[in-house]
């Protein structure tokens, strides 16, 4: 049974507790699993071995290394502001724990005899309490690179702030698109508008077009998963951790459990994001063909295996990226934000709203479809015939010099390279030959030393 709005009125506290506890569990295991996850793939198309030594095919590394972390020593910088420089990391940790809370995992089933849904909560917004989350999560990066009382982190928490703002923005607009076709804004009603497919009719064709919105709204579901790189800081958008040129960004003055906390929720922020394009984008926790060829497939605790499936899907397309692109430019990566990713998504949308009235107006279908394929050749042909914005080449300096007027004045040497004067007496060396003296000459050079 899909669980509804009500499904959640219903709980116990006890229940709720179970919940909480249980999703908080997972996010820590699942948090163990992908570091170790990301070593070994990376490792894997590095052509290496990664970790290997800790535990069965060193799968207990991750854990070692987090039992590890609180015992380290803590060293606190004499210009940071004590009281923010501690909240900093718990801020970002919190939120990165809260946005999991509207998450569906599966449909209704029974826990110790009482009816309830495998999500902790749901309201008639859960994804704008995803967005708040994430949003909110900024503030710990920003706050800690301020409080750090140093230059590095200082720079990488005015990079993040940054980021946030063009990457927040494209996130969001995508998921407009995702809400004029659920019609809703709870997550547990998105992942039943996905259920099933869509009859459409098409020049007297008759055929069901797929449920999932990764292909219904392909151009949402891109730019979703772009943004979601670059809201998570990773790489090739880790510009506000870049070693290369910032040590570690803004976290580079923290250590001990403080720093295991930004690792933690960075982490945990990937988990989400995943788990919210799984359930916008791709069915949520329902299975997919041909294990719905299952009756028994949607029902009992089955689904989480499909979900957890898929989220691990997303998550090697995090890592994939990391080790394959290289790290952007600033100001590339700005451009790109404003420029591509948020145009992009208006025409999409504004798009998107125009098939939206003509499918409930009252036109044939034939009319119908033929407008809409009008709309989008226009919106085609208007992206292919748009001026660029490159710049002309500029012509060479032969090119140049040949374009001066007569009786300009005279140019100095294009070599730099000051000619000799004409009335100057030059005196050449005349240089002797070598002589290299045979071998037996040498010998006996030798011989008198």
């Amino acid at each position: 049974m899909d669980p509804t709005l009500q499904t959640f009125e219903n709980d116990v506290w006890w229940i709720a507790l179970i919940k909480v506890l249980g999703v908080f569990v997972l996010l820590l295991l699942l948090t163990l699993f992908t570091i170790n996850y990301e070593r070994k793939v990376v490792a894997r198309m590095a052509v290496r071995p990664g970790p290997n030594q800790v535990g069965p095919k060193g799968w207990l590394q991750s854990l070692t290394d987090g039992l590890k972390l609180p015992f380290k020593e803590e060293i606190i910088p004499r210009t940071a502001d004590k009281v923010i420089y501690f909240i900093a990391p718990v801020i970002s940790a919190t939120c990165a724990f809260t946005a999991f809370s509207v998450i569906p995992f599966g449909p209704v089933v029974s826990i110790f005899g009482q009816q309830t849904a495998l999500q902790v909560t749901d309201v008639p917004v859960s994804v704008l309490v995803v967005l708040a989350c994430a949003s909110i999560g900024i503030y710990g990066v920003v706050l800690a690179g301020w409080a750090s009382g140093s230059t590095y982190p200082l720079l990488g928490g005015l990079r993040s702030s940054a980021q946030m703002i063009s990457y927040e923005v494209a996130m969001g607009l995508s998921i407009v698109a995702v809400f004029m076709m659920a019609g809703s804004m709870s997550t547990s009603q998105i992942v039943a508008a996905q259920a099933n497919g869509r009859e459409v009719a098409l020049f007297g064709l008759e055929f069901t077009a797929p449920g999932w919105y990764a292909i219904l709204l392909a151009p949402s579901f891109v730019i979703y998963a772009i943004s979601a790189v670059g809201e998570t800081n990773r790489a090739p958008f880790d510009l506000p951790e870049a070693e290369s040129e910032l040590v570690g960004g803004f976290h580079t003055e923290y250590s001990s459990f403080k720093f295991a906390l930004f690792f933690l929720a960075e982490y945990i922020n990937m988990i989400t994001v995943s788990a919210l394009c799984t359930t916008l984008f791709l069915g949520g926790w329902r299975a997919t063909w041909p294990i719905t060829l299952w009756s028994g497939a949607n029902t009992g605790w089955w689904p989480l295996i499909w979900f957890l499936a898929k989220v691990l899907l997303c998550l090697f397309v995090f890592i994939w990226l990391r080790a394959t692109l290289p790290r952007m430019r600033y100001d590339q990566f700005m451009r790109f934000g404003w420029k591509v990713l948020i145009p992009v998504n208006l025409v999409w949308i504004l798009l998107l709203a125009t098939v939206r009235v003509l499918q409930t107006s009252d036109l044939g279908s034939q009319t119908r479809w033929t407008l809409i394929g009008g709309a989008v050749l226009v919106v085609v042909l208007v992206a292919v015939l748009w001026p660029s914005g490159k710049k002309a080449a500029a012509p060479s300096l032969a090119d140049q010099v040949a374009a001066r007027p007569q009786g300009s004045f005279p140019l100095p040497p294009l070599d730099l390279q000051v000619p000799p004067s004409p009335r100057a007496v030059r005196q050449v060396a005349q240089r002797q030959p070598a002589d290299v003296s045979s071998s037996e000459d040498n010998s006996a050079e030798k011989s008198e030393v």
